[in-house]
Protein backbone atom coordinates (compact mmCIF):
# COMPACT_ATOMS: atom_id res chain seq x y z
CA UNK A 1 0.00 0.00 0.00
CA UNK A 2 3.03 2.23 -0.06
CA UNK A 3 2.71 2.50 -3.82
CA UNK A 4 -0.04 4.55 -5.37
CA UNK A 5 -2.61 2.39 -7.15
CA UNK A 6 -2.83 3.04 -10.87
CA UNK A 7 -6.59 3.40 -10.45
CA UNK A 8 -5.90 6.23 -8.01
CA UNK A 9 -3.72 8.11 -10.49
CA UNK A 10 -6.23 7.64 -13.30
CA UNK A 11 -9.17 8.80 -11.19
CA UNK A 12 -7.38 11.74 -9.57
CA UNK A 13 -5.94 13.21 -12.77
CA UNK A 14 -9.03 12.30 -14.75
CA UNK A 15 -11.12 14.27 -12.26
CA UNK A 16 -8.73 17.22 -12.55
CA UNK A 17 -9.14 17.09 -16.33
CA UNK A 18 -12.94 16.93 -16.12
CA UNK A 19 -12.87 19.96 -13.81
CA UNK A 20 -10.74 21.86 -16.34
CA UNK A 21 -7.79 22.18 -13.98
CA UNK A 22 -5.22 20.37 -16.15
CA UNK A 23 -4.74 19.79 -19.87
CA UNK A 24 -5.41 16.38 -21.46
CA UNK A 25 -1.69 15.89 -22.18
CA UNK A 26 -0.65 16.78 -18.62
CA UNK A 27 -3.27 14.42 -17.20
CA UNK A 28 -2.08 11.58 -19.44
CA UNK A 29 1.57 12.09 -18.46
CA UNK A 30 0.69 12.08 -14.74
CA UNK A 31 -1.43 8.94 -15.07
CA UNK A 32 1.28 7.00 -16.91
CA UNK A 33 3.88 7.96 -14.29
CA UNK A 34 6.87 5.61 -14.43
CA UNK A 35 5.13 3.16 -16.77
CA UNK A 36 6.01 3.03 -20.46
CA UNK A 37 2.53 3.42 -21.91
CA UNK A 38 -1.16 3.15 -21.04
CA UNK A 39 -3.90 2.24 -23.52
CA UNK A 40 -7.66 1.81 -23.20
CA UNK A 41 -9.36 -1.16 -24.87
CA UNK A 42 -13.08 -1.74 -25.39
CA UNK A 43 -14.06 1.92 -25.40
CA UNK A 44 -17.45 2.44 -27.07
CA UNK A 45 -16.99 3.73 -30.61
CA UNK A 46 -13.39 2.53 -30.92
CA UNK A 47 -12.39 -0.59 -32.84
CA UNK A 48 -9.14 -1.12 -30.95
CA UNK A 49 -6.96 0.19 -28.13
CA UNK A 50 -6.52 3.98 -27.92
CA UNK A 51 -4.24 6.31 -25.98
CA UNK A 52 -5.19 7.95 -22.71
CA UNK A 53 -5.73 11.43 -24.14
CA UNK A 54 -8.31 10.22 -26.64
CA UNK A 55 -9.87 7.86 -24.11
CA UNK A 56 -10.38 10.52 -21.45
CA UNK A 57 -11.98 12.83 -23.98
CA UNK A 58 -14.26 10.06 -25.23
CA UNK A 59 -15.35 9.19 -21.67
CA UNK A 60 -16.33 12.81 -21.09
CA UNK A 61 -18.30 12.80 -24.35
CA UNK A 62 -20.05 9.62 -23.21
CA UNK A 63 -21.28 11.42 -20.09
CA UNK A 64 -18.63 10.79 -17.44
CA UNK A 65 -18.96 13.51 -14.79
CA UNK A 66 -16.27 12.07 -12.53
CA UNK A 67 -14.11 9.04 -11.83
CA UNK A 68 -14.28 6.90 -8.71
CA UNK A 69 -11.79 4.34 -7.40
CA UNK A 70 -12.50 0.79 -6.27
CA UNK A 71 -9.91 -1.23 -4.30
CA UNK A 72 -11.62 -4.59 -3.73
CA UNK A 73 -10.20 -7.55 -1.85
CA UNK A 74 -11.57 -11.07 -1.27
CA UNK A 75 -14.75 -10.72 0.78
CA UNK A 76 -14.69 -6.94 0.50
CA UNK A 77 -16.02 -5.45 -2.80
CA UNK A 78 -14.85 -1.96 -1.80
CA UNK A 79 -16.07 0.69 -4.25
CA UNK A 80 -17.80 -1.74 -6.62
CA UNK A 81 -21.44 -1.71 -7.72
CA UNK A 82 -21.64 -4.62 -10.20
CA UNK A 83 -22.38 -6.40 -12.38
CA UNK A 84 -20.67 -9.63 -11.26
CA UNK A 85 -18.55 -9.85 -14.42
CA UNK A 86 -16.99 -6.46 -13.80
CA UNK A 87 -16.59 -7.12 -10.08
CA UNK A 88 -14.69 -10.35 -10.83
CA UNK A 89 -12.26 -8.58 -13.17
CA UNK A 90 -11.75 -5.77 -10.65
CA UNK A 91 -11.18 -8.22 -7.80
CA UNK A 92 -8.55 -10.06 -9.84
CA UNK A 93 -6.72 -6.76 -10.52
CA UNK A 94 -7.39 -5.52 -6.95
CA UNK A 95 -8.34 -2.10 -8.38
CA UNK A 96 -10.65 -0.40 -10.85
CA UNK A 97 -12.03 2.96 -11.91
CA UNK A 98 -15.77 3.64 -12.17
CA UNK A 99 -16.98 6.37 -14.54
CA UNK A 100 -19.73 8.24 -12.72
CA UNK A 101 -22.46 9.19 -15.18
CA UNK A 102 -21.35 6.91 -18.02
CA UNK A 103 -22.07 3.38 -16.67
CA UNK A 104 -18.55 2.30 -17.65
CA UNK A 105 -15.62 0.98 -15.67
CA UNK A 106 -11.91 0.49 -16.31
CA UNK A 107 -9.79 -2.40 -15.05
CA UNK A 108 -6.01 -2.40 -15.55
CA UNK A 109 -4.02 -5.29 -16.98
CA UNK A 110 -0.30 -4.85 -16.37
CA UNK A 111 2.40 -6.32 -18.62
CA UNK A 112 6.16 -6.28 -18.02
CA UNK A 113 8.56 -6.59 -20.94
CA UNK A 114 12.27 -6.22 -21.63
CA UNK A 115 15.49 -7.79 -20.37
CA UNK A 116 16.48 -7.91 -16.71
CA UNK A 117 17.59 -4.49 -15.59
CA UNK A 118 15.66 -2.76 -18.34
CA UNK A 119 12.09 -3.89 -17.72
CA UNK A 120 9.31 -1.54 -18.80
CA UNK A 121 5.65 -1.69 -17.85
CA UNK A 122 2.72 -1.42 -20.23
CA UNK A 123 -0.86 -1.09 -18.99
CA UNK A 124 -4.07 -1.87 -20.86
CA UNK A 125 -7.25 -0.55 -19.26
CA UNK A 126 -10.21 -2.75 -20.19
CA UNK A 127 -13.42 -0.72 -20.53
CA UNK A 128 -16.51 -2.64 -19.41
CA UNK A 129 -20.12 -1.93 -18.55
CA UNK A 130 -20.94 -1.25 -14.88
CA UNK A 131 -24.13 -0.88 -12.90
CA UNK A 132 -25.18 2.65 -11.93
CA UNK A 133 -25.51 2.21 -8.17
CA UNK A 134 -23.89 3.52 -4.97
CA UNK A 135 -20.37 2.05 -4.50
CA UNK A 136 -19.96 -0.55 -1.78
CA UNK A 137 -18.65 0.38 1.68
CA UNK A 138 -17.08 3.77 0.86
CA UNK A 139 -16.99 6.12 3.89
CA UNK A 140 -17.08 9.89 3.88
CA UNK A 141 -13.80 11.74 4.34
CA UNK A 142 -14.75 12.59 7.91
CA UNK A 143 -15.54 8.97 8.74
CA UNK A 144 -12.34 7.80 7.08
CA UNK A 145 -10.22 10.26 9.03
CA UNK A 146 -11.70 9.17 12.36
CA UNK A 147 -11.32 5.49 11.53
CA UNK A 148 -7.73 5.99 10.40
CA UNK A 149 -6.72 7.68 13.64
CA UNK A 150 -7.94 4.62 15.52
CA UNK A 151 -6.36 2.24 12.99
CA UNK A 152 -2.98 3.96 13.32
CA UNK A 153 -3.07 3.44 17.09
CA UNK A 154 -4.16 -0.17 16.63
CA UNK A 155 -1.40 -0.91 14.11
CA UNK A 156 1.26 0.56 16.38
CA UNK A 157 -0.04 -1.42 19.37
CA UNK A 158 -0.11 -4.65 17.36
CA UNK A 159 3.47 -4.22 16.15
CA UNK A 160 4.62 -3.52 19.68
CA UNK A 161 2.72 -6.44 21.19
CA UNK A 162 3.95 -8.91 18.58
CA UNK A 163 7.50 -7.54 18.79
CA UNK A 164 7.78 -6.81 15.08
CA UNK A 165 10.97 -4.78 14.88
CA UNK A 166 10.99 -1.57 12.87
CA UNK A 167 14.61 -2.02 11.87
CA UNK A 168 16.69 -3.65 9.21
CA UNK A 169 17.11 -2.85 5.50
CA UNK A 170 13.51 -3.61 4.49
CA UNK A 171 12.09 -1.40 7.20
CA UNK A 172 14.54 1.41 6.49
CA UNK A 173 13.76 1.35 2.76
CA UNK A 174 10.03 1.46 3.45
CA UNK A 175 10.40 4.36 5.86
CA UNK A 176 12.60 6.28 3.40
CA UNK A 177 10.04 5.77 0.62
CA UNK A 178 7.25 7.03 2.84
CA UNK A 179 9.19 10.10 3.96
CA UNK A 180 10.12 10.99 0.37
CA UNK A 181 6.50 10.74 -0.67
CA UNK A 182 5.23 12.76 2.27
CA UNK A 183 7.70 15.54 1.50
CA UNK A 184 6.14 15.96 -1.95
CA UNK A 185 2.96 17.12 -0.23
CA UNK A 186 0.14 17.75 -2.63
CA UNK A 187 1.65 15.54 -5.29
CA UNK A 188 -0.17 12.69 -3.60
CA UNK A 189 -3.32 13.95 -5.35
CA UNK A 190 -4.11 15.97 -8.47
CA UNK A 191 -5.11 19.66 -8.46
CA UNK A 192 -8.61 20.38 -7.20
CA UNK A 193 -8.71 17.97 -4.29
CA UNK A 194 -9.56 19.33 -0.82
CA UNK A 195 -6.74 19.50 1.71
CA UNK A 196 -8.60 17.04 3.91
CA UNK A 197 -8.44 14.43 1.14
CA UNK A 198 -4.67 14.90 0.90
CA UNK A 199 -4.37 14.49 4.68
CA UNK A 200 -6.52 11.35 4.72
CA UNK A 201 -4.61 9.77 1.84
CA UNK A 202 -1.25 10.49 3.48
CA UNK A 203 -2.48 8.97 6.74
CA UNK A 204 -3.77 5.90 4.88
CA UNK A 205 -0.35 5.50 3.29
CA UNK A 206 1.30 5.73 6.69
CA UNK A 207 -0.98 2.99 8.03
CA UNK A 208 -0.16 0.98 4.91
CA UNK A 209 3.54 1.43 5.63
CA UNK A 210 3.12 -0.02 9.12
CA UNK A 211 1.14 -2.97 7.75
CA UNK A 212 3.81 -3.62 5.12
CA UNK A 213 6.51 -3.63 7.79
CA UNK A 214 4.49 -6.05 9.88
CA UNK A 215 4.05 -8.50 7.03
CA UNK A 216 7.41 -8.16 5.30
CA UNK A 217 9.92 -7.54 8.07
CA UNK A 218 11.42 -10.85 9.09
CA UNK A 219 13.09 -9.44 12.22
CA UNK A 220 11.61 -9.33 15.68
CA UNK A 221 9.76 -11.92 17.72
CA UNK A 222 6.75 -12.54 15.46
CA UNK A 223 8.31 -15.45 13.59
CA UNK A 224 6.44 -18.55 14.79
CA UNK A 225 3.44 -19.80 12.81
CA UNK A 226 1.12 -18.97 15.69
CA UNK A 227 2.43 -15.44 16.03
CA UNK A 228 2.33 -14.87 12.29
CA UNK A 229 -1.31 -15.98 12.26
CA UNK A 230 -2.06 -13.65 15.17
CA UNK A 231 -0.32 -10.81 13.37
CA UNK A 232 -2.46 -11.33 10.26
CA UNK A 233 -5.66 -11.56 12.28
CA UNK A 234 -4.90 -8.38 14.18
CA UNK A 235 -3.84 -6.34 11.16
CA UNK A 236 -6.57 -7.43 8.74
CA UNK A 237 -9.17 -4.89 9.97
CA UNK A 238 -6.49 -2.18 10.02
CA UNK A 239 -5.62 -2.89 6.39
CA UNK A 240 -9.32 -2.80 5.50
CA UNK A 241 -9.68 0.61 7.13
CA UNK A 242 -6.68 1.97 5.23
CA UNK A 243 -8.08 0.79 1.90
CA UNK A 244 -11.48 2.36 2.67
CA UNK A 245 -9.75 5.65 3.47
CA UNK A 246 -7.79 5.59 0.22
CA UNK A 247 -11.00 5.16 -1.75
CA UNK A 248 -12.70 7.94 0.22
CA UNK A 249 -9.82 10.32 -0.54
CA UNK A 250 -9.71 9.59 -4.27
CA UNK A 251 -13.51 9.78 -4.58
CA UNK A 252 -13.95 12.93 -2.50
CA UNK A 253 -14.03 15.34 -5.46
CA UNK A 254 -16.86 13.42 -7.12
CA UNK A 255 -18.80 13.14 -3.87
CA UNK A 256 -18.49 16.87 -3.15
CA UNK A 257 -19.39 17.77 -6.72
CA UNK A 258 -22.55 15.65 -6.49
CA UNK A 259 -23.52 17.34 -3.24
CA UNK A 260 -22.95 20.75 -4.78
CA UNK A 261 -20.11 21.60 -2.36
CA UNK A 262 -17.66 22.54 -5.08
Amino acid sequence: MLTEPRAGRLAAWGNALIAGMVSPDDAAVAIVGDDAVHRVEGLPGEAGPVGLTLALGRLRALGARGLRVALPAPGHPLGLSGPPEFNARALEAEEAVICHGAALGLVPEVHEAGPEGDVHVEVVWHCLAVREAPPADVPSLGEAERELAEALRDATEVLTRLDVAGSGPVAEAALAAYRARAERGREVLAPGYPSRAVRVLEMAQRVGMLISLAYENGHGGAVSAAKMAARGEALRPVERTARRAQVAAYNSVVEERERGVR
